[in-house]
This record gives C-alpha cells, structure tokens and sequence, in this order.
C-alpha cells in the first residue's frame, strides 16, 4: 500500500444496517468502495460494543473489497491473530491502548496483514515518531472514537499535515486514514490537506442510497486533487 497515491473510500459498516450488511456492503461496492471499514469495538476502550471475530468471518465471504479493520479495544495484541485469519487486509491498533506499539505492528504484517496506528484526536502526530518506518499506513480520528454520526473537528485537518510531515521526514510513504465526521462538504478540505483513505459512515449508509453516496463522495474528493 505505500506510496500509493490514490484516493480510496472506505464505507464504514458501523452506519450500515447490521440486519442487512450483504446488502448494503454491495450497494457500497457498487458506488466504487475500495475497502470495507469495520470498526471493532469492546465497550471497555470505547463506550460502545461492536462486533467481533465471526461477524468479520462472515464480511469476508461477502465482501469483495478488502476489509480494513480498526480495533478500539483494550489488549488488540490478544486478538491480532483471530482478526486476520478471520479476514483482515488492514489491522490498526490505538497508540493508547498498546504498551509496545513496535512490537504490535510488526507482528499484524508478520501475520500478513498491513498494520497501521491510529490516533484519537487528542493524541499528538509526534507519538509516531518512533514507528513511522514501520507503518504500512496512519488513521487519524477526526472524532472522539466509540459512536457514528458525529461532527468532524477541524482542527484534524492541521493534524492531517502534521502526520504527513512527520512521515515524509522519516522517509514514510505510508498513505494517511481519516475517521469521523467526513461527508461531501469537508471531503474536499481532507485530501487537500493530504488524506489518502477516507472512512465515511453516516455519509453513505445514512443517506438511503449508498451506491450513489459512494459516487458522490469520490467525485468530490477527486475534484479537491485538481
């Protein structure tokens, strides 16, 4: 994935219809979706319970895009690999929630899977520093995570070029993730500011047709790359 300078949409399942996920994943995928975000979440790190495991086993069989999925729960190290032998294509973990974050994203690519870092939005971009070489990619919460539907905070998108500053320093050509809050009015603003993959949730699995949200969203972010 690194160094790969296109734009992909991640429709997050978590604004989707859990009682119709194949339907709906499709509808996303036929809107032009690059990867299916699936946010894990343990009531424990976040105040919000998600799914687990075997629901990630049934998104494989269904999914025709990668799954990337984003773990906010406490001691990930556990559970790396279930979640990618359960499917996962992208695995990331908080930086808050693991004591040895070197350790933990060498170990998702030693199970095959590309391992990324997330920051909460009080997290500073500096907490990389140390790991940017080893990353296969960064996600950036432009929401406090644990709830869809919330508001983008702006002050993400200077934290978007901190981030990106930071890698390049390193000699990181890992792409940029955003989470939360991103919609048709702000999309443009974030890749402008440098994010490469784009999580939408409400956007799409909100708006009543996902295939056409989907569009909408890639066409808007492909106009603010000029």
């Amino acid at each position: 994935m690194s160094g790969d300078p296109a734009i992909r949409i991640a429709p997050s399942i978590l604004s989707a219809d859990f009682a119709a996920l194949g339907r709906d994943i499709a509808a996303a995928e036929r809107g032009g979706a690059d990867l299916i975000h699936v946010d894990v979440m343990d009531g424990h790190f976040v105040p919000n319970i998600t799914i687990g495991v075997p629901v990630v086993q049934a998104l494989k069989r269904v999914a025709t895009r990668p799954l990337d999925v984003h773990l906010m729960i406490e001691e990930p190290d556990r559970y790396l690999e279930d979640f990618v032998s359960a499917g996962a294509h992208m695995l990331s973990v908080h930086v808050e929630a693991v004591p040895h974050l070197h350790r933990t994203l060498t170990r998702i690519q030693q199970l095959g899977a590309l391992a990324g870092a997330v920051l909460n939005p009080s997290t500073p971009a500096a907490m990389l520093e140390d790991v940017a070489q080893v990353l296969d990619f960064v996600l950036v919460m432009s929401v406090n995570p644990g709830f869809g539907g919330q508001v983008f905070i702006p002050h993400t998108l200077e934290k978007i070029r901190r981030v990106q500053a930071l890698l390049t320093a390193a000699g990181s050509s890992a792409p940029i993730e955003i989470d939360g809050g991103v919609d048709a009015t702000n999309i443009a603003a974030v890749v402008t500011a440098g994010a490469r993959i784009i999580v939408a949730g409400q956007a799409i699995f909100g708006s009543g047709d996902a295939e056409a949200a989907t569009r909408t969203l890639r066409a808007a972010a492909g106009s603010a790359r000029g």
